[in-house]
């Protein structure tokens, strides 16, 4: 059964930029001041996705709006969820934790806002208008009742960074183009011109550059909410003594592909990959950038 129901598209922007030194997602990369996240939407109203939901933190409720509103009046419809500390049971509040629990906490910020089939990125990352328009034709053609999920894979070497390590989630796929697991991996990194990722004992060990890795960027239907929220008070519940603890989304998605209930097709893109880890790493997405409107891929001013 297809959906005639436009695709959403929710975006993870709640993360502080540790790393990258400030709030990435609301960088600008352009003389015009778009940020990564303008070519995403771009992209994504280009698609055909209806609507946009931004995960965002409450403190950076204001400057989101004031960037991205006006942008968008009339040609997609706004929601901003929020990811907090005290969005979990009572009993799992810690003062002393610092920021919130990862992707997988985010996603389920979402449940309330979204009744139709959705695909979720990150807000740093830029992944080319190909991506946009193979995961909203699959979206489309999805029954949004069933299990039949989907995800833009890349291969590694095309996202890794030059300025230091990078997650990614590492993807077994079978020989139909379908995911069978997905495990994350929180450390990989160029080192002497051959890549590698830290193994669970903290030991570097070597990874194919031709691997299939997700960047985040998942096809879903409503059905995904019934896996997480059982898995998140599981994992609270396991993990309340570590105050750093994350609750990936691939996390959720291996507990999917383990009720075999539920299916992943694997839409592979061969565009490479750019973002913003670090800070050195922007003005390579400058350079990137400024090819694409050179190229006439984007205009010089996305939003007129």
């Amino acid at each position: 059964m297809k959906t005639l129901d436009k695709p959403t598209l929710v975006i993870l922007a709640a993360g502080m930029g540790s790393r990258y030194g400030g709030l990435k997602q609301m960088d600008t990369f352009t003389p015009e001041g778009d940020t990564i996240i303008d070519f995403s939407l771009f992209d994504a109203i280009q698609a055909g996705f209806g609507k946009v939901v931004f995960i965002i933190r409450k403190t950076f409720e204001n400057d989101f709006k004031t960037l991205f509103n006006k942008k968008l009046a009339g040609k997609i419809a706004i929601e901003y969820v929020f990811q907090e500390l005290e969005n979990v049971p009572e009993k799992y509040r810690n003062p002393e934790r610092v920021k919130p629990w990862g992707t997988g906490h985010a996603l389920l910020m979402t449940k309330d806002v979204i009744k139709e089939n959705f695909a979720i990125i990150n807000a740093d990352d830029f992944y080319s208008r190909q991506a946009f328009v193979a995961i909203a034709e699959q979206l489309r053609n999805t029954d949004k009742n069933s299990y039949d999920f989907s995800m833009v894979a890349y291969s590694l070497k095309n996202t890794v960074s030059d300025n230091g390590y990078v997650s990614r989630g590492e993807c077994t796929v079978d020989d139909k183009g379908f995911l069978t697991d997905v495990t994350e991996r929180v450390r990989i990194e160029k080192i002497d011109g051959a890549l590698k990722s830290e193994d669970d004992n903290g030991k570097m060990l070597p990874i194919d550059e031709n691997t299939i890795v997700s960047m985040n960027f998942w096809g879903f239907t409503p059905k995904c909410f019934e896996f997480g929220d059982a898995l998140f008070l599981d994992f609270l519940e396991k993990t309340k003594e570590n105050l750093k603890a994350e609750f990936y989304l691939p996390t959720i998605v291996n507990k999917m592909l383990a009720s075999k209930k539920a299916s992943v097709k694997v839409l592979e893109s061969d565009s490479k990959w750019f973002g913003v880890t670090y800070s050195d790493d922007k003005e390579k997405a400058q350079i990137e950038i400024n090819k694409l409107k050179e190229n006439g891929v984007y205009p010089t001013k996305l939003w007129n």
